[in-house]
């Protein structure tokens, strides 16, 4: 069975763009958040009360199926977020913001448990962080045509990840500094590759 990897961080940090710069380095397959793509995310940019609910549970099994996918292939894969993040952060922090109901927090809360129960964690997580500053700055230039989180969520969404990826004791987490002056992580995924192959190595050998 290939083994997960999963890069983490705030919307605008650059995990979309450093899972690129690893798969060019190594035989990855991909599982990337899907904006434009996915068919509730510009009903809920549009009326976020109304949509938040299906678009989680949209979101969710999406995430699934890409765990599925790579789980059932012959290579390792790399998860940009995933289903961990769209229930730790993203449901926490559409619940906060009044996006969902209590009970609806709960049906997602439920579904997350379901699917994490029926497949393996990742095996690997990489935690991008960076500074407030730069990670607003970087956010207003990626200008993507459909937005999700705002600017005012970074905040939120950093404590949310701080507190959980403090809780993950249970995997090996690389820790990157994305504020390092390298916006196509051309030299920064160069490094971090080499941690995920000592690591999954580490692991391939405790499997045996």
């Amino acid at each position: 069975m290939a083994r997960l990897i999963a890069i983490v961080g705030v919307s605008g940090v650059g995990k979309t763009t450093l899972t690129r710069q690893l798969c060019r380095l190594g035989q990855f397959i991909t599982g990337l958040e899907q904006h434009e793509e996915r068919p509730y995310q510009s009903l809920f940019a549009q009326h976020h009360q109304r949509y938040a609910l299906p678009n989680q549970v949209d979101y969710f099994l999406l995430r699934a199926e890409q765990e599925m996918s790579i789980r059932q292939s012959a290579q390792d894969g790399i998860i940009d977020g995933g289903l961990d993040v769209d229930f730790h952060i993203f449901t926490q922090l559409f619940f906060q913001r009044g996006y969902l109901s209590q009970l609806d927090y709960n049906l997602c809360q439920r579904l997350y448990q379901v699917l994490r129960g029926l497949l393996p964690a990742p095996e690997l997580m990489i935690y991008m962080t960076a500074p407030f500053d730069i990670i607003a700055e970087r956010f207003t230039r990626r200008n993507r045509k459909l937005e999700i989180a705002e600017q005012q969520d970074i905040a939120l969404m950093h404590n949310l990840l701080e507190k959980w990826v403090a809780e993950r004791t249970d995997i090996p987490i690389i820790h990157v500094d994305a504020s390092i002056h390298d916006p196509d992580y051309l030299s920064g995924a160069t490094a971090v590759y080499k941690q995920i192959t000592r690591l999954l190595a580490i692991d391939q050998g405790a499997s045996a």
